[in-house]
């Protein structure tokens, strides 16, 4: 036994640092135990996005009998607050409290937020589902409260999370850092679906409130340890000396050249991969006739397409594989992955539906790398923050659009079909499902006409970034 032993911590010797996706992050000022129980924030955030993306849009649709349109509607009150983030990370640079303290409190502002938010979600949902004698204004008021403390809640704990991770690592391993605590969050949108559809296999309206309100729970205690000892107090006087004019830095980004058609071809792409964010679930639910658990594992899925879309992004990016060019290959995963989704209803396959899940996360993971990148390039020297903040501005707004309009198309063709104004050929439980799902297709295509002139303005078209692929290859 002791030989095999020290065969096997031989070949794992001789494997290169290069191909461990983690080997690289870690430093002496940020240790390997510590990020990772810094990460937990964001799993945390993962867990919310998981139950208001996967399990309760399922759930509210199929098991609770509402409407697609109140379901987007409530699904996208979250989206409403991300255009705020930048506000967020400005704020965390020069708030200081009594201990010295900049982003702490933000995270645990954010905590509570969420924690609240999850505490009243299902009674609120229960209550909008009219399962009750009370007035139906109650119910819509509590779910639009307990969405939007779930939205701000996490948008407010990422923000100051990844703003302090880079206050601590080291310059150079900032973006590393990032990155890997972004991994981290498909990480825990993977394991908590599997975890919430193992939970919700035999679905009850208690089971349901157990669920929702463990997850509060959880969400306060990952923040916790993730925040513990991890923010140096600071002097009270240590400000910013000067703040940038935002003005001036938005018009100078906006004015670069091909700046303006990144941004619409971002805003086309996001919104042709969030169409689908609330109608995947049910889909698989009430075409396919998915369980609840099966319908939640569909989110792990799709996360894990979204991980090897990175993956192979940045891979692509090593290489020296224009950015633009990247953004398309994923516009054309999607158009495999959406005609995928609709034909496995007609022919009943549930393989090649998962099958189109994947696909789907693939292609949005190559278009979200590729897209960001070229953003970043765009950039002037010093204005990284303002490209991402465009970035994240478009894309919050382009989903938040999408998600909404996609419930009330789904309800309006449904209806339609279902009295017959369509003809025969409609009269099935798919066809809103399928318009919207044609919809995205459109949209990818023009994607895919606004980005081709962009193809080759890439900065980083033909060098060759890194000779090893690690997590510092993916973009931070």
């Amino acid at each position: 036994m002791k030989t095999w032993n020290d065969r096997l911590a031989l070949q794992w010797a001789r494997l290169s640092p290069a191909m461990l996706p983690f080997a690289d992050v870690a430093t002496a000022e940020l240790p390997l135990g510590r990020l990772l129980r810094l990460s937990l924030f964001q799993v945390s955030v993962a867990i919310a996005v998981v139950l208001l993306n996967g399990t309760l849009n399922r759930v509210m649709i199929v098991e609770l009998g509402m409407s697609s349109s109140v379901v987007a509607l409530m699904v996208s009150l979250p989206l409403l607050f991300a255009p705020f983030r930048a506000l967020i990370g400005h704020r965390s640079d020069t708030h200081r409290t009594a201990l010295g303290w900049r982003r702490a409190p933000f995270i645990w502002i954010g905590s509570l937020l969420q924690f609240g938010g999850l505490a009243i979600m299902p009674f609120a949902l229960i209550l909008l589902s009219g399962d009750t004698i009370g007035p139906s204004w109650i119910g819509a008021t509590g779910a639009a409260l307990a969405f939007l403390l779930v939205g701000v809640g996490m948008h407010t704990t990422q923000t100051a999370g990844l703003a302090l991770a880079t206050d601590i690592a080291a310059a150079e391993s900032r973006p590393r850092v990032v990155a890997f605590l972004y991994v981290m969050l498909l990480v825990g949108t993977v394991v908590g679906s599997l975890l919430f559809g193992a939970l919700l296999a035999d679905f009850s309206q208690l089971r349901l409130i157990q669920v929702i309100q463990g997850s509060a729970v959880v969400t306060v205690v990952l923040n916790v340890i993730a925040l513990w000892k991890q923010e140096a107090r600071r002097p009270t006087h240590d400000r910013a000396d000067v703040d940038p004019d935002f003005y001036t830095m938005w018009h100078t980004f906006a004015d670069a050249p091909g700046a303006r058609r990144t941004l619409v071809a971002i805003g086309l792409g996001t919104a042709a991969f969030s169409m689908q964010d609330i109608l995947l679930e049910p889909y698989g639910g009430e075409v396919l006739h998915f369980t609840v658990g099966e319908t939640t594992a569909l989110t792990g899925m799709l996360a894990a397409g979204t991980l090897a879309g990175f993956a192979v992004a940045a891979s692509q990016l090593s290489r020296g594989i224009d950015t633009y060019r990247i953004a398309a290959s994923g516009a054309l995963a999607g158009l495999i992955a959406f005609p995928s989704v609709m034909l496995s209803g007609p022919i009943e396959s549930a393989a090649l539906f998962r099958i189109g899940t994947i696909l789907i996360g693939f292609g949005g993971g190559l278009f979200s790398v590729g897209s960001l990148t070229a953003a970043m390039e765009i950039a002037a020297k010093g204005a990284n923050g303002m490209a991402l903040g465009a970035w994240g501005a478009v894309q919050a707004t382009a989903a938040g659009l999408a998600i909404a309009s996609s419930g009330a198309i789904r309800d309006g063709i449904t209806k339609l079909a279902g009295a017959g104004a369509l003809g025969p050929a409609f009269q099935s439980p798919a066809s809103g499902y399928n318009v919207v799902y044609l919809i995205e297709i459109i949209l990818l295509f023009a994607t895919l006409a606004v980005a081709g002139p962009l193809v080759g303005r890439s900065r980083l078209a033909g060098r060759q970034l890194s000779s090893r692929f690690g997590i510092a290859e993916f973009p931070g």
